[in-house]
């Protein structure tokens, strides 16, 4: 059993992992965002797994009278074509892909290199945004603290994209959330958000997974069962 300190709005909350599943971890979450005093806020979850976790996080930030606004973002990793799962960028709906240029260096790609698989995960990602959000627009987050949620952050990869597809369309305030993140990732991503905030950064961090005992992989059904009836500005 691992332990972890949550930096929060005014102090720091004590985490036992692993979480025993995406529900629990957004409770913790939620918890570790209230003293932010959020204004209006619009969670935006990173699908798949990080619908569960903005599903509690938006109960805990809402009141009776004015819920806090739960959605959708879509991202798509872009991956090295002999090897998918390894990821050289992302791509968030309404943003333009974001490359580790690093990495492509280390592998000799070029971003032109990758026409063909970006071209393929926009119509991945447009297939996404129809089935989870049907014909909604993504809601507008002009003026609003703005908080993307995912399950966890490794590489961060995805998270960025989905930072940088946000931040140019005014919110307020843009925090990333995450109940668990790589320690290293966490601190980079700062560059992108005005507030990072994670339950748990574990030193001996291999993948998202390992902080989960329940880390079922999700379904596009999984994902719009939770939605529904709870998505909306």
């Amino acid at each position: 059993m691992a332990f972890g300190i949550g930096k929060g709005g005014t102090g720091t909350m004590h985490v036992r992992l692993p979480f025993v599943d995406r529900a629990e971890a957004g409770r913790v979450l939620g918890e570790l965002l209230v003293p932010y005093d959020l204004e209006d806020p619009l969670v935006l979850a990173l699908p798949r797994g990080g619908v569960p976790v903005a599903v509690e996080v938006a109960g805990r930030l809402g009141g009776p009278d004015r819920p806090a606004g739960l959605d959708v973002l879509v991202t798509r990793k872009i991956g090295y074509p002999p090897q998918p799962e390894l990821g050289v960028g992302a791509i968030a709906e309404g943003g333009e892909p974001v490359f580790d240029h690093d990495l492509l260096d280390r592998l000799d790609l070029t971003e032109e290199d990758l026409a063909g698989t970006v071209e393929a995960e926009r119509a991945e990602l447009a297939r996404r945004v129809r089935v989870y959000r049907g014909g909604r627009p993504l809601p507008d987050p002009a003026g609003r603290d703005v908080v993307v949620v995912d399950d966890g952050l490794a590489t961060g990869g995805t998270a960025r994209a989905a930072l940088r597809a946000i931040r140019p369309r005014g919110p307020a305030r843009l925090l990333l959330a995450v109940p668990v993140g790589a320690p290293e990732t966490v601190r980079m991503l700062r560059e992108e958000a005005d507030e990072v905030v994670a339950c748990a950064t574990p030193a001996a961090f291999r993948a998202v997974g390992q902080w989960y005992r329940d880390f079922e992989q999700l379904t596009d059904a999984d994902v719009n069962a939770l939605l529904e009836g709870r998505a909306g500005p």
